[in-house]
Order: structure tokens, then C-alpha cells, then sequence
């Protein structure tokens, strides 16, 4: 899709509203549903991060959408795709600045060139115990990316088009952190399978687009 058209009509998901849930647990397992429905009420404990849905032109004006390959580590999250951004730092005003400064470190977008369309609904990860914020953002005249080479592994860079494709939903057999062998629904992106706690925020990203493009 053509980037100057898309800068256009996603202002449009300002008006409407979240998905949430409903978006969220299209992409979950039925136990982490279970889960997040019985801890919802421990989430005022949980640390808070805020992550960056950012739409940029590429290849002639074509729109994308940028994920990360993280670096691998010990941690629950190694290895995973991912949005840019992280966690709440003391010097952080809100959550915008933390998704801003925080993609900023990660693959270099300067803080002043993204213009944040809007917030969405915010995703509790019981494993890592983080409520995450997404913002959705546009990168009007991209820069090459410069990768944090201790947290990024590679920039992940998406078409709108494939993003949209529901041939790209389907569901795979995982072993996760909270469960062996079960059924996870997630995005077949860039030959990525992407799942969890980015699957779910991007279902409702997926929503609110396709109500305005």
C-alpha cells in the first residue's frame, strides 16, 4: 500500500475504539486466557514497558511496519520477535517517552521524526510480569536503521500488504514458558512465526486498520 495514502487514512484510528480483549485473545492459547482473566487483578504489581507500532515508506513509497529480532539470552523473551521499546525508566515522563527513547536505543529512529498516531490497549505478560503500552507511530522519511548490538538481533521490516493477509494467521504447536505442546495462534511474517504478548497487540493493530483502509 502506498505510504502517502496510509499516512492519510490511519490518523482515522483516533476516533475509534480499542478492540482490546477481543483483538488480544484472537492470537492467545485458551490457558493463557484462562491466566490473564485470574491475574487480572495483580496487575497493579507489575513493572510497565511501552512499545512502538511503527509504520514507515520503503521500496518506492510501499508502507511497512518494523519489528525486532532479539538478541538471545536468559530471559523469557530471548530470541522472540518483538515491536522496539522496552520498560519504564525512572527518567521516562510517560510511556510514550519510554516507546519513543527506547526505539530511539534500539535501531537508532530519532525521537523527533515520529509522529504517535495514538495509543492502544495495554497487554499484561504474566511470565515477565510487564503491563505493556503500545503506541502506534509513523516514520515519515526513514533513516537506516542502527541496531543496539547487544539487545537486536535484525530489524524485521514488514509489508502493510503481508501484514494484512489473513492467509498469514495460522496456528503452531509450541512449547512456551507456561505451557508444553500446545496450540499457539500467530502471524506468519518475513518466514518469522511471531506469537505471545507482539501477536496479540498486533491483532488489534490489524483491527483498527482494516476499519480505515
Amino acid at each position: 500500500m502506498d505510504y502517502t495514502f496510509f499516512s492519510k487514512q490511519v490518523s482515522k484510528i483516533k476516533n475509534l475504539p480499542l478492540p482490546g480483549q477481543s483483538a488480544h485473545f484472537k492470537m492467545a492459547p485458551e490457558v493463557r486466557i484462562e491466566e490473564l482473566q485470574r491475574l487480572n487483578p495483580e496487575r497493579k504489581n507489575a513493572r510497565k514497558a511501552g512499545v512502538l507500532a511503527l509504520f514507515y515508506p520503503k521500496y518506492e513509497n510501499v508502507t511497512h511496519l518494523l519489528l525486532i529480532l532479539r538478541k538471545t539470552y536468559k530471559g523469557v523473551h530471548s530470541n522472540q520477535i518483538a515491536f522496539p521499546g522496552g520498560k519504564l525508566e525512572l527518567q521516562d515522563h510517560d510511556l510514550q517517552e519510554t516507546a519513543l527513547r527506547e526505539t530511539n536505543e534500539e535501531v537508532g529512529v530519532p525521537i523527533e521524526r515520529v509522529a504517535i498516531i495514538r495509543s492502544l490497549s495495554k497487554v499484561y505478560i504474566p511470565p515477565s510480569n510487564f503491563e505493556v503500552q503500545p503506541f502506534v507511530g509513523l516514520y515519515q522519511e526513514p533513516q537506516p536503521f542502527v541496531l543496539q548490538e547487544d539487545e537486536v538481533e535484525s530489524v524485521v521490516e514488514v509489508s502493510l500488504a503481508d501484514f494484512l493477509n489473513d492467509a498469514n494467521l495460522f496456528e503452531q504447536t509450541l512449547s512456551t514458558s507456561y505451557a508444553k505442546n500446545i496450540a499457539v495462534p500467530a502471524f506468519r511474517l518475513n518466514g518469522y512465526t511471531v506469537w505471545g504478548a507482539t501477536a496479540m497487540m498486533l491483532s488489534e493493530v490489524k483491527e483498527l486498520l482494516k476499519q480505515v483502509l
